[in-house]
Protein backbone atom coordinates (compact mmCIF):
# COMPACT_ATOMS: atom_id res chain seq x y z
CA UNK A 1 0.00 0.00 0.00
CA UNK A 2 1.48 3.40 -0.97
CA UNK A 3 2.42 5.68 1.86
CA UNK A 4 0.31 8.83 2.05
CA UNK A 5 1.10 12.02 3.86
CA UNK A 6 -1.74 13.55 5.82
CA UNK A 7 -1.73 17.21 6.70
CA UNK A 8 -1.89 17.85 10.41
CA UNK A 9 -3.37 21.00 11.87
CA UNK A 10 -0.73 22.70 13.89
CA UNK A 11 -1.47 24.48 17.13
CA UNK A 12 -1.60 27.71 15.12
CA UNK A 13 -4.41 26.46 12.88
CA UNK A 14 -2.33 25.90 9.73
CA UNK A 15 -2.06 22.60 7.98
CA UNK A 16 1.43 21.18 8.19
CA UNK A 17 3.17 18.03 7.13
CA UNK A 18 1.35 17.73 3.79
CA UNK A 19 2.94 17.25 0.40
CA UNK A 20 2.75 20.98 -0.46
CA UNK A 21 4.28 21.94 2.87
CA UNK A 22 7.12 19.44 2.43
CA UNK A 23 7.80 20.68 -1.11
CA UNK A 24 7.89 24.30 0.09
CA UNK A 25 10.24 23.44 2.93
CA UNK A 26 12.48 21.56 0.48
CA UNK A 27 12.64 24.62 -1.78
CA UNK A 28 13.48 26.88 1.17
CA UNK A 29 16.20 24.51 2.39
CA UNK A 30 17.72 24.43 -1.13
CA UNK A 31 17.59 28.24 -1.20
CA UNK A 32 19.32 28.45 2.17
CA UNK A 33 21.97 25.99 1.04
CA UNK A 34 22.58 27.93 -2.16
CA UNK A 35 22.97 31.22 -0.28
CA UNK A 36 25.14 29.75 2.48
CA UNK A 37 28.38 30.14 0.54
CA UNK A 38 29.92 33.54 -0.26
CA UNK A 39 31.20 32.28 -3.62
CA UNK A 40 27.67 31.32 -4.71
CA UNK A 41 26.34 34.67 -3.57
CA UNK A 42 29.03 36.39 -5.65
CA UNK A 43 28.19 34.15 -8.62
CA UNK A 44 24.56 35.25 -8.37
CA UNK A 45 25.70 38.86 -8.31
CA UNK A 46 27.80 38.31 -11.42
CA UNK A 47 24.87 36.72 -13.23
CA UNK A 48 22.57 39.54 -12.15
CA UNK A 49 25.06 42.18 -13.24
CA UNK A 50 25.96 40.62 -16.57
CA UNK A 51 29.33 40.01 -18.11
CA UNK A 52 32.78 41.35 -17.83
CA UNK A 53 35.11 39.24 -15.71
CA UNK A 54 37.31 37.68 -18.38
CA UNK A 55 38.23 37.79 -22.04
CA UNK A 56 36.03 35.25 -23.80
CA UNK A 57 37.78 35.25 -27.17
CA UNK A 58 40.82 33.83 -25.40
CA UNK A 59 38.66 30.93 -24.16
CA UNK A 60 37.56 29.94 -27.65
CA UNK A 61 33.87 30.69 -27.14
CA UNK A 62 32.13 31.46 -30.45
CA UNK A 63 31.53 35.20 -30.92
CA UNK A 64 27.77 34.75 -31.40
CA UNK A 65 27.49 33.17 -27.92
CA UNK A 66 29.42 35.79 -25.99
CA UNK A 67 26.42 37.87 -24.89
CA UNK A 68 24.10 35.13 -23.59
CA UNK A 69 24.89 34.16 -20.01
CA UNK A 70 28.19 33.73 -18.26
CA UNK A 71 30.53 31.01 -19.44
CA UNK A 72 32.13 28.61 -16.97
CA UNK A 73 35.54 29.94 -18.00
CA UNK A 74 34.55 33.35 -16.65
CA UNK A 75 33.79 31.93 -13.22
CA UNK A 76 37.02 29.91 -13.34
CA UNK A 77 39.09 32.99 -14.10
CA UNK A 78 37.32 35.26 -11.62
CA UNK A 79 37.42 32.86 -8.65
CA UNK A 80 40.67 31.09 -9.56
CA UNK A 81 39.08 27.66 -9.36
CA UNK A 82 38.76 24.70 -11.67
CA UNK A 83 35.77 23.66 -13.74
CA UNK A 84 34.69 20.94 -11.31
CA UNK A 85 34.48 23.40 -8.39
CA UNK A 86 32.51 25.88 -10.51
CA UNK A 87 30.17 23.06 -11.52
CA UNK A 88 29.67 22.12 -7.86
CA UNK A 89 28.64 25.67 -6.96
CA UNK A 90 26.42 26.03 -10.01
CA UNK A 91 24.71 22.73 -9.17
CA UNK A 92 23.69 24.18 -5.80
CA UNK A 93 22.35 27.32 -7.48
CA UNK A 94 20.44 25.27 -10.06
CA UNK A 95 18.98 22.98 -7.38
CA UNK A 96 17.61 26.06 -5.64
CA UNK A 97 16.13 27.30 -8.91
CA UNK A 98 18.30 30.41 -8.94
CA UNK A 99 20.38 29.67 -12.03
CA UNK A 100 19.70 28.35 -15.50
CA UNK A 101 22.27 26.43 -17.54
CA UNK A 102 22.38 26.43 -21.31
CA UNK A 103 24.79 24.16 -23.14
CA UNK A 104 26.21 25.33 -26.45
CA UNK A 105 28.68 22.88 -27.88
CA UNK A 106 31.27 22.20 -25.22
CA UNK A 107 30.50 25.37 -23.27
CA UNK A 108 27.98 25.89 -20.49
CA UNK A 109 26.47 29.32 -20.00
CA UNK A 110 24.71 30.31 -16.80
CA UNK A 111 22.16 33.01 -16.21
CA UNK A 112 20.11 34.16 -13.27
CA UNK A 113 16.56 32.78 -13.21
CA UNK A 114 15.06 36.11 -12.15
CA UNK A 115 11.42 35.00 -12.04
CA UNK A 116 12.31 31.91 -10.01
CA UNK A 117 14.49 33.95 -7.65
CA UNK A 118 11.66 36.45 -7.08
CA UNK A 119 9.23 33.58 -6.50
CA UNK A 120 11.53 31.85 -4.00
CA UNK A 121 12.14 35.04 -2.08
CA UNK A 122 8.40 35.81 -2.00
CA UNK A 123 7.67 32.26 -0.84
CA UNK A 124 10.29 32.63 1.89
CA UNK A 125 8.80 35.93 3.05
CA UNK A 126 5.32 34.42 3.01
CA UNK A 127 6.47 31.36 4.96
CA UNK A 128 8.18 33.49 7.59
CA UNK A 129 5.32 35.99 7.91
CA UNK A 130 2.78 33.20 8.39
CA UNK A 131 4.93 31.71 11.13
CA UNK A 132 5.31 35.11 12.81
CA UNK A 133 1.58 35.91 12.54
CA UNK A 134 0.64 32.54 13.98
CA UNK A 135 2.89 33.18 16.97
CA UNK A 136 1.47 36.66 17.49
CA UNK A 137 4.73 38.44 16.71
Amino acid sequence: MPKQSLGVISRYGRASGGVDDEARIGRLVALGSALSDPIRVRMLGMMAGGRGCCSLPDCGVPAEDQDAGICVCEFEAYFGMGQSKVSYHMKKLKEAGLAHEERRGRWSFYSLSRAAAHGLLAETADHLSLDMEAKGV
